[in-house]
């Protein structure tokens, strides 16, 4: 028996076999650059924030048109060094923050962030902007909100014979673990209010 969608009905033998595997909950299929978008649709359809990713500046160079309705981009380089990954208003406040995954146990690599972003946060914290990491820990399934004031330090340390990462720990000790929901995947917002309001 075929069902209106096209699909053929599971067999009671297919069906038990399916019920014996077990339930893998890893990633849940998104990674935290998406949960970070769809938590700032749900702030911006609520008029509580206004945060956006911001774009890489890329200059084009050699695009193909195999059809008139497709390009396709053959070569393009990157015009200038990106700054943070997000920015925005909350508050009346100015907020910008880069977003960041590892799958280290035990420690951040400082190798993820690079100087021009560092430059652009003590820019931002110079000025008395909101300005902070989200570092989510892949293995644990929790994100951290880091405040730029506590990772500047860490990040000047490397260049005195200190460590080139961020231990977990200190992680956990210095930044504060953002809650989930099923709207607001990554509720930083909520960590923001704690912290700096």
């Amino acid at each position: 028996m075929h069902y209106p969608n096209g699909k053929k009905r599971m067999t009671t033998n297919q069906y038990k076999n399916t019920m014996n595997q077990p339930t893998n909950f890893g990633k849940r299929g998104m990674t935290l650059e998406n949960d970070i978008n769809e938590t700032n649709k749900y702030y911006l359809e609520r008029n509580l924030a206004v945060v956006h990713k911001k774009p890489t500046p890329v200059q084009i160079v050699q695009v193909d048109y195999p059809k008139r309705s497709a390009a396709v981009i053959r070569e393009a380089y990157f015009k200038q060094a990106s700054t943070t990954d997000y920015n925005g208003l909350y508050k009346g406040k100015y907020i910008d923050f880069e977003a960041k995954e590892t799958r280290s146990r035990t420690s951040f690599p400082l190798a993820n962030i690079h100087q021009h972003q560092v430059d652009h946060m003590r820019s931002v914290a110079a000025h008395a902007g909101i300005c902070f990491l989200i570092i989510r820990l892949q293995n644990q399934e929790e994100s951290f909100l880091l405040p730029a004031e506590q990772f500047f330090p860490y990040w000047d340390q490397q260049f005195q014979g200190g460590r080139k990462s961020i231990p977990i720990d200190a992680i956990k000790e210095h930044g504060y673990k953002i809650p989930f929901s099923l709207q607001a995947k990554v509720d930083y917002l909520k960590v923001i209010d704690q912290v700096y309001f």
